[in-house]
């Protein structure tokens, strides 16, 4: 990953600093990403506490291998936050495509180029990440 990564390797230290308590159940994850940067935001659950930055990156490409390397920087796996984005940075969290594709639905394999089925077809099989999606697991955590 070409760019500057800063990014909080001790969330448990940083709580510690801010002199608040942390339970990772109650904060969720925010990814947001552009062309040009990737933020990470702790956000509470009870939107109570404020919003604790723990990761950005700037001058990277968007892509599974910069995510990959962010959420292991932050020690995603310690603390498993549910996540919050835009169906971008899920697509990529999901190992998906980018861009126009021939299969966007996040669950089903509902085919957007074939324009003759489209009113035709009302089930779809499910997609290979449906079951990960539902169950829980991503594949940068396997």
């Amino acid at each position: 990953m070409k760019g500057t990564l800063v990014a909080c390797k001790d969330v448990d230290d940083l709580f510690k600093a801010l002199n608040m308590s942390h339970c990772s159940d109650e904060w969720r994850l925010f990814i947001d990403s552009s062309k040009v940067s990737l933020k990470a935001v702790l956000l509470h659950n009870g939107k109570v506490l404020p919003s604790i930055p723990v990761a950005h990156a700037f001058g990277i490409k968007e892509s599974d291998d910069s995510m990959k390397q962010l959420l292991q920087y932050i020690k995603y796996d310690t603390y498993t936050w549910n996540i919050c984005a835009d169906l971008k940075v899920i697509a990529l969290l999901l190992g998906q495509q980018l861009g126009y594709t021939k299969f966007p639905c996040l669950l089903c394999e509902w085919d957007s180029r074939d324009k003759a089925r489209h009113y035709v077809k009302s089930i779809w099989p499910l997609s290979k990440f449906s079951s990960g999606l539902l169950s829980g697991e991503l594949w940068f955590c396997k």
